[in-house]
């Protein structure tokens, strides 16, 4: 439902920005299809993807069996000899048929459809988006208009091209330019009202996908279309209707799927019912901030990400370039990152009010279970599950090596323990506690309850930085490790208690086997917890990423109550933020949300807006399309963790607690938002501030007793179940 208010906002990226290659397109898509829309003025074009094409380049190995050696390995970190354990872990995995970098498989385009008009005109090609409706329009000189958008009602592209004096050109589908790594085999087959290609994988390893289909459907108005070779010749075509959809085979299937069949509805039924289907996802959030053309961006930045977001979930999660690729080789493979990328990409759906498109994630992870346990056996000999830093299509652990020693990164499975627990606590749905998060959070604890050592986490792992005064990434008790299982316990032993189970004690026996956080010896935060002797550490601002704040992320760990703590926090934001203002700060956006997000929690309102103002600068394309270096390399990190900061700069949330404008900057003197969700099932159905004042709207879905820290001080009230609570107060004086 759109919040109570006025008309929708408008949210149209407009350009005319030149088209170099795919990553210059505007996108759209339903989560399962994904079509690029990068046209020139020599002709219409289009790249069409899909959700689950990862090309079969090889075979997902079982994750080293490291476990035999990990005294041994133990023993070296004891000694602080970081590389050599990274490089004793390679050469056993040698023997076991890892031969150098072994990488996931990559997310794929399946197909280009291409116009080329018989007359091309020279000109700018006016392009916009609108992500009220997920459609994208492309205006061509000779005065052809293009509108695309991908139907999430009946899973097809839809793509319609008018001219009034009209068509006349060539209309192809064909299959990406360049060499894919494994071979395709290839058919196509042509007739006026029908283009279609089938590809196959025949030097698939076993159990990978057999290939797909694409289906290519043809409606003209006016004029002819004739078949010509493995093209369409257009001759005087009033209106082209085009209707897309790309197939992907199922597991164990031997064979393609034959291109199937399509819609019979027009473009006009489609259309409507399409488009209440997205704008509800875009509708449930607003934000309107006042002071300037520096804020505007900001709002139409949260719109444009989380359109990117909503746009790329499917029956999957986004991969790194979300749900579009136009290459055989994408960045990192694409694939989903879970040792940063994925979470800041999930990040805002549940405080901007979509918590229905979490459950992808919570799919996949079911999907891999049994990899994720026999990470856990091999690596380590441990019970319980161990998540990967990259996964594709199968959950083992295969990617690492001497320098980047993934192994030894053993956060995952505490890290996506907390998003399901965020869906409880956002949802109150107890069903999911019961059989989906419970069961996830516990043997993601049972692996952390076998691996601890006297030392701690070892080996341990603190992505992507190596100290500055080691010689590898390898480590002992990176804080990122401690602060993720301190979290998990607490989340464990909370759900035992709401749903009124045994086994809370064995989870705050855990808690207490935990090493406690550090401050260094400038007073900041340690990244890594070991105090003294040969597995101490030296930190290192100089990184993209800052793991050691994940105790601020989410909810805040109740340790940083200690002003010390939070006053240590305060300082490594200050210092790695420093870095990021330079030159040589320029990939991973989303470390910058990673600082932004522990700013905000600390009530550092300033350094949150920097964050926020860095972020809005450098990552975006021309066409408000999300990157993961300064306006290069597409991906949708930042889709999510731009409006995930943003919201918390206005929201902070436990359950049983609100903070009001947390983390409010000079720069947004008035704003309004409505649709934020918070913690504990609560509502803010409207947030306004300007003038001194605030005002908020609270609805819960329980009711219950809420301790609401407004700017001017606190208020304890009794939220009813679905009614309506109203609470003002005054802003401080600038």
């Amino acid at each position: 439902m759109r919040p109570a208010g006025d008309s929708p906002p408008d949210r149209t990226v407009r350009t005319r920005h030149p088209v170099r290659d795919w990553e210059d397109a505007l996108i759209s898509g339903n989560g399962r299809q994904g079509v690029l829309v990068h046209s020139d003025p020599e002709r219409i074009r289009l790249t069409l993807s899909h959700e689950r094409l990862f090309l079969p380049v090889q075979e997902a190995l079982p994750a080293p069996r490291t476990a035999p050696i990990l005294p041994e390995l133990r023993a070296l970190l004891r000694r602080g000899r970081a590389r050599d354990t990274a490089e004793r872990i390679t050469a056993l995995a040698a023997g076991e048929g890892y031969e150098g970098t072994h990488w996931i498989d990559p997310l794929v385009g399946a197909a280009r459809v291409a116009f080329t008009p018989s007359r091309p005109v020279a000109g700018p090609v006016t392009r916009s988006c609108d992500l009220n409706t997920g459609t994208v329009t492309e205006e061509m000189p000779d005065g052809t208009v293009h509108r695309v958008f991908a139907s999430r009602a009946d899973d097809v592209v839809v793509c319609e091209l008018d001219r009034l004096s009209g068509l006349e050109g060539m209309l192809a589908l064909e299959v990406l330019p360049g060499s894919p790594p494994v071979p395709l085999l290839v058919e196509t087959a042509t007739a006026p009202g029908r283009l279609s290609l089938t590809a196959a994988f025949p030097d698939r390893p076993e159990g990978a996908t057999a290939g797909y289909s694409v289906t290519c459907g043809v409606t003209a108005e006016g004029g002819t279309v004739r078949v010509e070779g493995e093209r369409l010749r257009l001759r005087s075509v009033r209106r082209l209707v085009l209707l897309l959809r790309t197939r992907v085979a199922e597991p164990g299937a031997e064979q393609p799927p034959e291109p199937g069949p399509l819609p019979a509805a027009g473009r006009g039924v489609l259309w409507e019912r399409h488009r209440p289907l997205h704008a509800d996802l875009m509708d449930r959030f607003r934000v309107r901030l006042g002071g300037g053309a520096a804020p505007e961006r900001v709002a139409r930045l949260v719109d444009a990400g989380r359109y990117a977001v909503v746009s790329a979930v499917g029956d999957l999660p986004p991969t790194l370039q979300g749900v579009w690729s136009g290459t055989y080789d994408p960045p990192w493979r694409s694939g989903y990152t879970f040792d940063g990328n994925l979470p800041s990409a999930l990040a805002a759906l549940h405080p901007t009010g979509t918590p229905e498109l979490m459950l992808p994630l919570f799919d996949l992870l079911d999907g891999f279970a049994d990899d994720l346990r026999e990470n856990a056996r091999r690596l380590y000999g441990c019970d319980g599950i161990l998540v990967p830093a990259h996964a594709s299509t199968s959950g083992r652990h295969n990617h690492f090596g001497p320098e980047w020693c993934l192994t030894c990164w053993t956060a995952g499975g505490a890290w996506m323990a907390r998003l399901y627990w965020d869906h409880y606590s956002y949802t109150l749905d107890r069903g999911f506690l019961r059989e989906r998060a419970l069961p996830f959070l516990t043997e993601a604890a049972e692996f952390y309850d076998g691996f601890l050592g006297v030392d701690g986490f070892s080996p341990s792992y603190s992505p992507e930085n190596t100290p500055a005064d080691g010689d590898g990434q390898a480590c002992v008790n990176a804080t990122m490790d401690v602060a993720a299982v301190r979290d998990l316990a607490r989340n464990l032993v909370r759900a035992h208690r709401a749903l009124g189970v045994p086994g809370a004690r064995r989870w705050v026996r855990l808690a207490a086997r935990l090493p406690g956080y550090r401050i260094n010896a400038d007073g900041e935060l340690a990244e890594w917890a070991t105090a003294a002797g040969p597995m101490a550490q030296t930190d290192r601002h100089a990184h993209r990423h800052a793991s050691h704040l994940y105790p601020l992320w989410y909810e805040r760990d109740p340790a940083f109550a200690d002003p010390r703590l939070a006053g240590a926090a305060a300082r490594t934001v200050r210092a790695r933020l420093s870095w990021w203002r330079g030159q040589e700060a320029d990939e991973m956006a989303f470390g910058l949300v990673q600082l932004g997000l522990a700013a905000a929690s600390l009530g550092m309102a300033e350094e949150a807006y920097e964050t926020v103002s860095l972020l809005a600068e450098r990552y975006w394309r021309p066409t408000m399309v999300p990157t993961h270096n300064r306006g290069r390399i597409l991906n949708v990190d930042i889709g999510g963790g731009f409006p995930a900061l943003v919201a918390a700069m206005l929201l902070g949330s436990a359950p049983g607690r609100l903070e009001v404008l947390p983390a409010l900057p000079r720069a947004w003197p008035s704003g309004l938002v409505e649709g934020l969700r918070a913690r504990g099932g609560v509502a803010v159905e409207r947030l306004e501030w300007g003038r001194g004042r605030v005002a908020v709207q609270l609805c819960s879905e329980r009711g219950g007793p809420l301790l609401v820290r407004m700017p001017d001080g606190n208020r304890r009230v009794r939220l009813e179940q679905g009614v309506t609570t109203r609470l003002h107060g005054k802003l401080p004086a600038s």
